[in-house]
């Protein structure tokens, strides 16, 4: 196996997963986000978008928050300092692999 594919399967597949990536982008560049605004945002079935955020919370990379807005219930999640370590890690795994001119073996 080549060193660059020994690298690609490092990445965390928690992070790797197309859905759950996104829901760490969004979080990431919001801070913050309500349930509605992460489905909204990630084009996420209701559904869908609860399992990836349990599966995240379990992985200890997001927080969920149970709120009211009035009397109207609001989950709010946020990346813990353990999800914006392991998003930074991840990123930057990732952007090593992509940088352009980067050195290839056969």
């Amino acid at each position: 196996m080549t060193s660059r594919i020994e690298e690609i399967s490092q990445l965390d597949r928690m992070i790797h997963e197309p859905a759950r990536l996104a829901i760490m982008l969004i979080l990431g560049g919001v801070g913050e986000a309500d349930f509605l605004y992460l489905q909204r945002e990630g084009g996420f079935t209701q559904g869908n978008l609860s399992g990836h955020l349990a599966k995240l919370e379990e992985a200890g990379y997001i927080a969920i928050a149970k709120k009211f807005k009035g009397k109207m219930p609001l989950t709010v999640c946020s990346l813990t300092g353990r999800g914006k370590m392991a998003f930074a890690a991840y990123s930057n795994r990732m952007l090593g692999l992509l940088q352009p001119g980067r050195s290839r073996r056969p």
